[in-house]
Formats: C-alpha cells, structure tokens, sequence
C-alpha cells in the first residue's frame, strides 16, 4: 500500500508525504488528542471523561492506523503541490487497501493541528499532518452514498 502510495504524482519530484504506521499506544494518544476536543461540547465534567476514554479506547483497538503528512515548503505554490500531491498518494493507498479486501477510513479536520494529536503521531515542526487512514478487514459493506452524475458536474469547454 505504500509503495502504490509514493507512486503519486508530484510536480517537481518533491516526494513530501510521509507515512506514520500508529501502534496501540500512538493510537490511544491521538484518540485521547480527540477525545479531548469532543468532549469541549459536554457540560458535564463526568460524561466529557467518558467521551474521551470512550474515544481513546476506540482509537487503540483500530486494526491500523496511518497518520499521513506532508513537508512545508516555504513557496506556497509547491506547498499547495505538495498538498494535492499527498492526497494523491492517499487515494492510491486507499485503493491498494481495497484491492487487497481492507476497507479505509480517511479523516481530516481540525484534530490534524492539534498539538497533543501531532504529539501522538511524532510529526516535527517542518510537516502537516494532512490526514488519517483507518485500515481493516470491513465486518460489512455499508451502502454507498449517493453522488451527482459526472455530467451534472462536467463543462465541455469550446
């Protein structure tokens, strides 16, 4: 899955995604990281240290767990590259992942600048956490949601 990962296209040959393979305590870090940010939500002090041990405990039993980041480059023209270029190299994890019967999760949002999150996954100062990848054998296939046809979204340009 990683090798098809770095397979990505990248203009500039940059190469800046790297790849974070979380073990349990890694894992229980970010979900706590998580659990942490949820739990800002709930009023009460004994339900908002249930959603946090609730959400750590979630994170330590996943099967696997990738976080996937990327370099900064000082240019914000490669940085945006560079950011495009990770996603790619996501997709073609994700879809190695499939072909092998695993089913991913991808996550993104606030959590990814989350200091105790980025503390969890070991990134340094100079990267961007873009994303997390979620691995496992599927226990079922839930139905796929409902997308816009290509021709709704597509202009012939003249």
């Amino acid at each position: 899955m990683l090798a098809a990962a770095v397979h990505a296209p990248n203009h500039r040959m940059t190469q800046p995604w790297r790849f974070y393979v979380l073990g349990p305590e890694a894992r229980a870090g970010y979900g706590r990281a998580l659990g942490h940010r949820k739990a800002k939500r709930v009023d009460e002090t004994e339900a908002a240290a249930a959603v946090v041990a609730k959400v750590e405990a979630s994170h330590r039993a996943l099967p696997a767990m990738l976080a996937v980041s990327m370099m900064l480059d000082e240019s914000p023209e490669i940085r945006e590259e560079d950011f495009a270029a990770t996603y790619m190299a996501i997709q073609n994890l994700s879809l190695a992942a499939h072909a092998l019967g695993l089913g991913t999760h991808v996550k993104t949002g606030a959590i990814m600048n989350d200091p105790a999150a980025r503390h969890a996954v070991g990134v340094s100062d100079d990267e961007r956490i873009v994303a997390t990848l979620s691995l496992g054998e599927p226990a079922d296939l839930p139905p796929a949601k409902a997308r816009q046809d290509a021709t709704e979204l597509t202009r012939w340009v003249p």
